[in-house]
């Protein structure tokens, strides 16, 4: 059996520098606060509370100090915590916090702006706060119709359009052309694909890969939101798709069915559990 493993796969830039963060404060004390889940994988948040970090969903729970998780979250919270003297260790993406910064901005330039992103993800809903009051979330081509409602009731003729960090790079080419032929001919519109390089990567790799095996696994965490894409891009080019998120979710005489074997896995997925895998299917 032949089995072909993704060389983009695994922690991303800004997951790493959460961990590490997280891993590091958590050597000088015993408890530590985290405002949400710092990443989307259950193994690597098991290990870290083990270590004394705290998940919690809301910011009056916590007591001194918080760890802003790789996601970032909404503009408010930084104004509770600086009211209520609370320190917080920002472990945002860097590549959030310049969409933060990019909104911001193009918001005081009187822009109305279509955020395109999953619309329950803490990324999307962080950036969201950032937008001001002229601003519409995207998730899905129908959302489309309703954005460009909003946009010219707004009265505006100026429109951005930016992305989460993780989007699909497919879907947001697809709107972004649904857009622009919605909308009238002296409309102004600046787009800023936002999507991370890394995303972008990981997901023409899976492409790739997906198109030369007999099965493709997907490995990630149930609530990550890159790992899902990467499962939706390999469903396109491979009909026997897994996503799991370890190799206790794989059965062994079902593999044995298949001369090939991709493997794939979304930024949260820790090096060990891919390794993990791919021994599992070797074997």
């Amino acid at each position: 059996m032949e089995v072909i493993v993704g060389k983009s796969s695994g922690f991303c830039f800004g997951v790493k520098n959460a961990i590490d963060g997280a891993k590091k404060n958590l050597q000088n004390t015993k408890r530590l606060y985290c405002l949400g889940e710092i990443i989307h994988n259950e193994e690597v948040i098991k290990d870290l509370e083990s270590k004394g970090l705290i998940i919690v969903d809301d910011i009056e729970d916590v007591k001194d100090c918080a760890i802003i998780r790789a996601h970032g979250i909404p503009k408010d919270i930084y104004e509770i915590a600086n009211l209520k003297n609370i320190k917080l260790l920002d472990f945002t993406c860097p590549f959030v916090l310049n969409i933060h910064n990019l909104v911001t901005q193009y918001a005081k330039d009187n822009y109305f702006i279509f955020l395109l992103g999953v619309k329950t993800h803490p990324e999307s809903i962080g950036t969201l706060s950032f937008c001001g009051n002229n601003c519409y979330l995207i998730e899905t081509l129908s959302d489309v119709a309703f954005a460009i409602d909003f946009f010219k009731k707004s009265g505006l003729s100026d429109l951005l359009i930016i992305s989460q960090t993780t989007f699909s790079v497919s879907l947001f080419e697809d709107i972004v052309n649904k857009v622009k032929t919605s909308v009238d001919s002296n409309i102004n519109i600046k787009i800023e694909n936002t999507i991370c390089n890394t995303t972008s990567i990981r997901q023409k790799e899976t492409e790739e890969i997906a198109k030369k095996v007999d099965l493709m696994i997907i490995i990630g965490g149930k609530h990550s939101s890159n790992t899902k894409k990467l499962f939706e891009v390999s469903q396109k080019y491979c009909k026997n798709t897994l996503l799991i998120q370890t190799k206790n979710d794989l059965n062994y005489e079902y593999l044995q069915g298949f001369n090939k074997i991709g493997i794939m896995a979304g930024a949260s997925t820790p090096q060990r559990l891919i390794e993990d895998v791919a021994f599992f299917c070797k074997k």
